[in-house]
């Protein structure tokens, strides 16, 4: 009788357990968090231009002064800290990125891993974002300082464009994604 008993009780558990998961979708596109996090994202690249805080880039332009002083130090640091960065360990930065990239892609539109591809299409974008940065970077130091707020514009702007293009290429798969698996 007590083995009957603890099967029935098992059940309950396991029906508790169905519900919960139901109730919580742990599919990647049908989760508000993935949503939340892909907005987090790319608010927090548009905002950090080079790693600097994009109302300092405005601040330095309408005041200048000290203002300006401090975003010429501050973008000086920033982009130092990752020319030496890319210049020491781009080829282990290429492999590494490339093969996350790629196994990511693999697993995400070859075996259809729903959070492989929803992962692949926040971080894609965001390589793309770090070219960019290394990129500009690059024009800056070259640039040695002239144009400063112009080349830091710029770069936020495709910063922004490349999140755009992003984020819809994301919410039109991810529509695509709960409309075939009905999950709504």
């Amino acid at each position: 009788m007590a083995r009957l008993e603890a099967i029935i009780g098992a059940g309950r558990v396991q029906d508790w357990y169905l519900t919960v998961f139901e109730l919580i979708d742990m599919r990647s596109f049908s989760n508000l968090w993935y949503w939340i996090a892909l907005a987090v994202v790319w608010s927090t690249a548009s905002h950090w231009v080079l790693g600097v805080p994009y109302d300092m880039v405005t601040r330095a332009q309408r005041s200048g002064g000290q203002a300006e002083e401090d975003l010429r130090d501050i973008v000086r640091v920033n982009v130092n800290r990752l020319l030496y960065i890319t210049e020491t360990s781009a080829m282990w930065m290429l492999g590494i990125g490339t093969f996350m990239l790629t196994s990511l892609a693999i697993l995400g539109f070859v075996y259809w891993v729903e959070f492989a591809q929803a992962v692949l299409l926040i971080a894609l974008p965001m390589s793309i974002v770090f070219l960019l940065s290394v990129r500009t970077a690059r024009r800056i130091r070259d640039a040695d300082g002239e144009g400063l707020h112009k080349m830091l514009q710029s770069h936020r702007f495709y910063v922004q464009l490349t999140g755009m293009i992003a984020i819809f290429v994301t919410a039109f798969w991810g529509m695509w994604q709960n409309m075939n698996l009905g999950v709504l």
